[in-house]
Formats: structure tokens, sequence, C-alpha cells
């Protein structure tokens, strides 16, 4: 039998001793039918680990970025707005919501543009824009409103309060 070396005796000893810090001092013996990793003290599936609870700053739910220019005085601008539970700097984030939420649709795109083949009247509604991202029902939001014609206006107004009203308005 061959002696240890000095540094291989250190390591040991240090190895042992922090096993031995970890183990806990009042560890019941396991039951029989628990099953016990080789080098673990504790059973291997009493150790698994939670995530931590969400901080109250935490956002998870719907957040979106609306960009708009255009539109006139006290309209334009950047806001963000949060729903579920509503919050951000849009004016009115209540309404804000409850007008999104009274669009969304099971498998159907909130935010998506009008078809390219749609028939629209020739209704200039000004020179309002809008640019939204974010998220809306967990999926991403990049979109673009204008009010160029009849169909991009009725998109356009269909999400008032959302989008700023505008003073060309023609329906809702």
């Amino acid at each position: 039998m061959t002696a240890l070396p000095r540094r291989g005796i250190a390591s040991l000893a240090v190895s042992l001793l922090c096993g031995l810090a970890a183990a806990p001092a009042h560890a019941a013996p396991a039951p029989a039918s628990t099953p016990i990793h080789a080098t673990s003290p504790t059973p291997v599936h009493a150790t698994r680990a939670l995530p931590p609870p969400p901080l109250p700053d935490d956002r998870t739910g719907d957040h979106l970025t609306l960009v708009v220019h255009g539109a006139g005085a006290g309209r334009d601008g950047v806001r963000q707005l949060f729903c579920h539970p509503e919050a951000g700097d849009h004016p009115d984030p209540a309404a804000a919501c409850r007008v999104l939420d009274e669009n969304t649709r099971w498998g159907q795109d909130t935010f998506a543009p009008v078809p390219p083949d749609s028939i629209c009247t020739m209704i200039d509604g000004g020179p309002a824009t809008a640019h939204v991202t974010g998220y809306w029902a967990g999926r991403p939001v990049d979109a673009d409103f204008s009010r160029r014609n009849g169909c991009e206006i009725a998109r356009w107004d269909r999400l008032v309060p959302f989008l700023p009203a505008t003073g060309s308005r023609t329906s809702r």
C-alpha cells in the first residue's frame, strides 16, 4: 500500500470537512423507497429549486410602445402602455387596454394591416401616423398605422383611444 502525499491528504481532509458542513445536522434517515444519489447527503428529488417570485416592478403582461406623428398637439409623441394590470404614460391606460381587449380575437392579429387586395375609398384622413411595437396577447407586435384611405381610417378608429382621436375621425 502506498502512502498519500501530504498535498493529497490535505485535499482529502478539506473535501471531507466541506461535505460534513454541507450535510444537515438533524437529517433524518431517508425512507427505503427514496432514491439517494451516491455523493449527495439528501434525496435528489427533495432539492428541486423553485423560481423566485416575480418582483413588483416586473411587467410580464402586455406591453406596447406607441409612437405617433402628425396627429396634433398633445397627441404626438412616444407613449408606453402596460395592460393586465393597466399602467404606463398613455393618457388613458384603462380605456386603451379595454379597446385592445375588445378587438382581440383568438387566432387573429389585433394589429394586422389592411389586406393588400382591399377596395378602399380614397378619403384622406390627415397626416397622422403611428408605429406600435411590443407584445400583446403573448405575441410580438410591430405595426404601422396611417389615415391615407378609408380602410386605414377605419383600422385606426377601431383602436381609439389606444391610438389618439384625430380631428378627421369618420367612425365611432
